[in-house]
């Protein structure tokens, strides 16, 4: 690489399809002038964004860099970040960045830095990525750039972001990670927020069809009103909670979600508590979310549909506001656990198109495809 055009410096935005071409797309817009102006070499700065699988078929970081420096050596490119939405992980620690001076390279691992301000995390990474990797002029004594550690508030003391371990046989020379508790929730979000569990709505029809049946039928039935009026608002909580509960486990089942590794090493154990905690919180808040929509839908149907005389003759109470509310929240658990049971019509690829980004579906298959080879040679 390193193809220096005069006063201009090249910079690609390697990103894998979906969420990150989607941020790459949007800071590319952005960057060239703040690099420009956070340049202290008065250089320009043309961005290009390139949307590519190049984590297909691994995580292993060794062949990532290997992939990104045989990318970039086709290329007239100077600078090249690659951004993935995969945790990445390196002697017990996860990634958040890696970076190679000789080759001009970093790698980006969008998980570590959280589920919230992503996009403005993930351009403060990026900038002083590109910054530290152009700014290198000087060789070391073995003839090849010396690494620098990056500038700014990315790294700062008040992040649970720091320097990790390099191995010398490695692309890379400067390694960023995440530890302790604070680095496990940011990791735990990130993936969350790659998944994108609002997703799961639309992505579970037949459910979903099911759910607003049970629901119709259920604000209409007389046994329905006097339930809802009878049962004071910590039962609603404890069906609220079960039916959420329900519809959570029986998706992750039904869909075969929950991931078990064959391995025995602590690291392979903690990733696999990893991604099963991502999937729990995934599925979890995408069901939350159809939950709240049947609680409006019932609540809309309930204001059409009953009559404040007749109800009142059933349960003996006035139709007032609160009664609608309290009626449609109770409607609502009844039919998050007709969603349940309809979701068993949905097949296991519909579930986890709607439970995962591509590239966590990628992921999890290739990870079934290990274990099912260690299986088999043992």
């Amino acid at each position: 690489m390193q193809k220096r055009s005069q006063g201009v410096t090249v910079v690609a935005l390697l990103a894998d399809p979906d969420a990150p071409t989607e941020i790459a797309q949007r800071m590319a817009q952005l960057l060239p002038d703040r690099l420009a102006d956070k340049s202290d070499r008065g250089r320009r700065f043309d961005v290009e964004v390139v949307s590519e699988p190049f984590t297909s078929g691994t995580e292993d970081l060794p062949t990532l860099m290997r992939r990104i420096v045989d990318r970039g050596s086709k290329e007239n490119w100077d600078v090249v970040v690659a951004l993935t939405d995969l945790p990445l992980h390196s002697h017990g620690r996860k990634v958040v960045v890696n970076l190679s001076h000789e080759h001009g390279l970093a790698l980006l691992s969008l998980p570590p830095l959280g589920g919230f301000r992503l996009q403005t995390r993930a351009r403060r990474a990026v900038e002083e990525a590109v910054l530290g990797l152009e700014s290198v002029r000087t060789p070391g004594a073995d003839g090849r750039p010396q690494s620098q550690p990056l500038r700014g508030p990315f790294a700062a003391r008040h992040t649970p972001i720091h320097r990790g371990p390099v191995d010398e046989e490695e692309t890379a020379d400067l390694r960023y990670v995440v530890s302790g508790p604070r680095g496990y929730l940011r990791v735990l979000a990130g993936m969350v927020r790659a998944n994108r569990p609002w997703r799961l709505v639309p992505g579970l029809s037949k459910a979903l069809a099911a759910a607003l049946a049970t629901g119709a039928v259920a604000t209409v039935n007389s046994t329905t009103w006097s339930l809802a009026e009878a049962l004071s608002a910590p039962r609603l909580v404890i069906a609220m909670v079960g039916s959420l509960g329900v519809m959570t486990g029986w998706l992750i089942i039904d869909g075969e979600l929950w991931h078990r590794t064959t391995e025995r090493s602590p690291e392979a154990r903690q990733r696999a508590r990893l991604y099963n905690a991502s999937t729990v919180l995934t599925v979890g808040i995408g069901v939350l979310v159809c939950y709240g929509g049947l609680m409006v839908v019932n609540l809309v149907w309930a204001l059409f549909i009953i009559n404040d005389r007749v109800f009142t003759s059933v349960t003996g109470a006035p139709l007032h506001a609160t009664e609608y509310l309290t009626l449609s929240w109770f409607v609502a658990s009844v039919a998050t656990v007709g969603g349940a049971l309809g979701s068993g019509l949905e097949s296991d690829e519909a579930i986890r198109a709607a439970a995962y980004s591509k590239r966590e579906q990628e992921r999890r298959h290739m990870l079934q495809d290990d274990d099912r080879g260690a299986q088999s040679s043992q």
